[in-house]
């Protein structure tokens, strides 16, 4: 995998933290960052997906987490050889690899098994034990690649077969009466210039003579070899170099070790580790989705540094970050929120800005590094600011959003009021989801008084469309609040046509007694001219948690 700069917002990002993280990262690419890339850390929401669908651009990458993976730490490539391969090509091929083993594949590239020198040498010892007769998988065509012969005459060059490798060393009498106990059809003899004994291998039908040294075949022997389908190779080389040769022309897949399992590439590092610990070679072979080699993993690479970086958009606090954001460089944040509990370990660019929405910041960098908008990202742009401050009226809005709005509208041709009620109307599709996708729409986390809660929002053109179903959503909370032991879990619905909200909320009992908004019913309360989470909601909401816990 090549080094990756993920631009990214929060989990359970609104229209303001994907489409920054959109805009951002086209931004760094064209200032020449090409490896940077837009991602978000969850679903979108109704009005954020009308609005990329709207003004035809993708949204950014899904990532639902960054926990270690092999293939960020993954050095691209590897070095494969095909199962069928004489071994001793694929020794030449492992010698000059980086990492010396090799994995080895079918015809499809899928792997198979691994070489390297344990299992070369086990399997080897068991093919030339002096207390058993080698039997060596070979074929025709690969001894004549592996020794370098010249064929004179050949039958069945690609058939494999299991080739016992005699030397004809004996006298002429006992070569015959040895060749008698032996499996004619599977034998393959080096001789050299012995004209009787090529002769009598000949009239026996054995599968192959090598003849050695780069002799020559007796005269007439060539058409009594066609007669009998006898192939004759010849070697340039002496008959100990010539038999060694020979028992490494089997095919590499015979002295492969089918005990090291692969791993994905989309495992996790612990996967890994576990993998590589009961591997003999220490490392493993990574695989895709179709178990086609895409590199080797060892002991050394988990300790390298990923080759994943990021930068925060529309947050600075790791409660509300992609989950296993902690192992990983942050390059930048650009955000427009509190300060929260955020330290890194490099000096980073920190960039936090008191407006109404990420996007201001990332349309006024666009502005003062003299980089063209493109309109797409122009409209998307315009339509964070909306969002993140319902069209201007939230108590967040400041005079840089307006004129960045402004200025946005000139050079896309769009019409502030009326793209504003667009986007509106499309986000009140989210009160008609089911009650657990709707508490997890632009879902933050927080810390407050050594407490930790949960505070989500929507944005309606109608909280009624809530209010009916406020039992179910109530029902919803409960469970989140036990499912991610929160103190409490609040709904925040913002109805954008009135300019107020309600509030929705499951908690513990001492803070529930202390909620100061006017109670509609059972765990819902009316909040009047309160439109902004972070700064109308959210200061009261610790001011409460604060007075619940000193009881």
């Amino acid at each position: 995998m090549e080094r990756t700069v993920y631009v990214i917002g929060h989990k359970n990002p609104d229209t303001d933290a994907v489409v920054a993280a959109k805009a951002y990262a086209e931004l760094k690419v064209a200032l020449g960052m090409t490896e940077t890339k837009a991602a978000r850390a969850g679903a979108v929401n109704p009005q954020t997906e009308y609005i990329f669908d709207r003004f035809g651009l993708s949204l950014p990458i899904f990532l639902p987490d960054l926990v270690p993976k092999v293939e960020y730490y993954l050095e691209g490539g590897a070095p494969t050889v095909r199962d069928i391969e004489p071994l001793w090509e694929a020794l030449a091929l492992m010698g000059k690899a980086e990492r010396k083993v090799l994995p080895i594949v079918d015809a499809e590239g899928r792997y198979r098994s691994m070489l390297h020198y344990g299992a070369f040498a086990q399997n080897m010892l068991a093919k030339i034990n002096p207390h058993k007769k080698a039997v060596i998988p070979t074929s025709v065509a690969h001894l004549i690649k592996t020794i370098k012969a010249q064929p004179l005459v050949t039958f069945g060059e690609d058939i494999f077969f299991k080739a016992r490798i005699i030397v004809a060393a004996l006298e002429t009498e006992s070569f015959r009466e040895h060749l008698k106990g032996e499996p004619i059809e599977n034998t393959v003899v080096l001789v050299g210039n012995r004209e009787d004994v090529q002769r009598i291998a000949i009239e026996a039908g054995v599968r192959a003579i090598i003849v050695t040294n780069g002799n020559l075949l007796g005269k007439g022997l060539r058409e009594l070899a066609e007669e009998h389908r006898v192939s004759i190779l010849v070697s340039p080389y002496d008959t100990s170099s010539t038999s060694l040769l020979a028992l490494y022309s089997t095919p590499v897949w015979t002295m492969g070790d089918a005990s090291i399992a692969a791993v994905q590439e989309g495992d996790t590092l612990k996967t890994a580790r576990a993998a590589i610990a009961v591997s003999p070679s220490r490392s493993v072979p990574v695989v895709d989705g179709d178990g086609k080699v895409v590199g080797i993993f060892a002991e050394g690479d988990l300790i390298k540094e990923p080759r994943i970086e990021v930068i925060l958009v529309d947050h600075n606090e790791l409660s509300q970050a992609v989950e296993g954001i902690e192992h990983y460089r942050i390059l930048e944040v650009i955000d427009h929120h509190r300060l929260g509990a955020l330290t890194t370990k490099y000096p980073i660019t920190f960039i936090n800005r008191v407006v109404g929405s990420t996007s201001t910041i990332v349309a006024g960098m666009y502005r003062e590094l003299r980089v063209p908008l493109p309109r797409p990202i122009a409209s998307i742009l315009l339509c964070g600011i909306l969002s993140d401050t319902v069209i201007l009226k939230s108590a967040t809005t400041t005079d840089v959003d307006r004129e960045t709005a402004e200025y946005l509208a000139n050079i896309t041709d769009l019409e502030i009021e009326e793209l504003g009620k667009d986007i509106q109307g499309s986000a009140s599709a989210a009160s008609r989801m089911p009650p657990t996708a709707i508490i997890r729409l632009d879902m933050k986390e927080y810390q407050a008084t050594g407490k930790k809660i949960s505070v989500s929002q929507i944005e309606v053109t109608n909280t009624e469309e809530v209010q009916v179903r406020s039992a179910e959503i109530l029902d919803a909370l409960k469970a989140l609040r036990a499912e991610g032991g929160f103190y409490l879990s609040a709904l925040m619905v913002t109805d954008v046509t009135k300019l107020t909200s309600i509030l929705l909320v499951d908690g513990e009992k001492d803070f529930v007694s202390l909620v100061s908004y006017p109670r509609l019913q059972g765990g819902v309360f009316m909040l009047n001219d309160v439109l902004s989470r972070k700064k109308q909601l959210m200061p009261a909401i610790f001011e409460m948690v604060e007075k619940a816990v000193e009881r």
